[in-house]
């Protein structure tokens, strides 16, 4: 068995600041706090989380908002460091987390997919080997000259997406981006991903559809308050979700009953 992801027991802190409290502008500067900030507390968004995702295996990741399931995948794309733990990765990693990231917003679609290559590891010349297939895979030839801030959020799902599977990665993550797609364009999006599960790619998928993991993955991982809550097979793991909602919902009745 091949691991394309191993993590051990991963975390990750964000310092929260605030800024000091004066009375007036004079105080202030007398006493020299005016640009200084106070540590106001420390938010741990991933606490000690272990799993591994083997090589081929269709991954998915569950969770309300605010879990950290963003911030454990920009650790697995190297956006941020962790505090502590270690993250083994192999192979190329295309992601697909909040729409525009990686796109600089004055720089045309054109310019937008080269430089993204560039940052996935592509030398210039595999990048104009690929550029056409992108641009058409992404429906955007009349508008792949324009300034990527003039674009649609479906034209910058499209074109990020048509990047992300056209560098050809080993191991692709996808953080719920295809719901802003149109119908026809998710099911052309959902048809290359099973091609890259023929032919024994990794796939991460992040999503709040149960349907969408229990249909696509082959284990998965229940994240909560940035811990691991359960790990296992789409339809334990996501029991093990819906029954710990609906007794959160059934004590939040109760008490607004009393």
């Amino acid at each position: 068995m091949t691991l394309a992801i191993h993590v051990e027991h991963l975390s990750k802190t964000f310092k929260r600041y605030q800024p000091r409290r004066y009375r007036t502008l004079k105080e202030s500067l007398i006493n020299g706090e005016m640009f200084e900030r106070r540590l106001s507390e420390q938010v741990e968004a991933v606490r000690d989380v272990s799993f591994s995702v083997e090589t081929g295996e269709t991954f998915g990741i569950i969770g309300r908002n605010g879990a950290g399931k963003s911030t454990l995948l920009k650790l697995l794309c190297g956006i941020l460091k962790p505090t502590s733990g270690r993250i083994a990765v192999n192979g190329r990693v295309a992601a697909l987390l909040s729409l525009g990231v990686g796109f600089h917003e004055q720089m045309s679609g054109r310019d937008n997919v080269f430089l993204n290559g560039l940052v996935l590891g592509l030398a210039p010349r595999e990048i104009r080997a690929r550029f056409d297939d992108i641009v058409t895979f992404a429906e955007l030839e009349d508008f792949i000259d324009a300034p990527v801030w003039t674009y649609s959020t479906g034209m910058r799902m499209r074109l990020a997406f048509s990047v992300a599977v056209n560098v050809d990665p080993d191991i692709l993550i996808i953080d719920e981006v295809l719901a802003v797609g149109d119908v026809a364009f998710t099911e052309k999006c959902l048809a290359r991903m099973r091609e890259f599960q023929t032919r024994g790619k990794t796939l991460l998928l992040v999503t709040h559809d149960i349907a969408t993991m229990t249909a696509w993955c082959r284990r998965a991982l229940w994240l909560d308050h940035g811990q691991v809550r359960a790990i296992g097979t789409p339809s334990d793991v996501a029991q093990a979700y819906l029954n710990e909602l609906a007794g959160a919902s059934s004590a939040a009745a109760i008490n607004a009953v009393a």
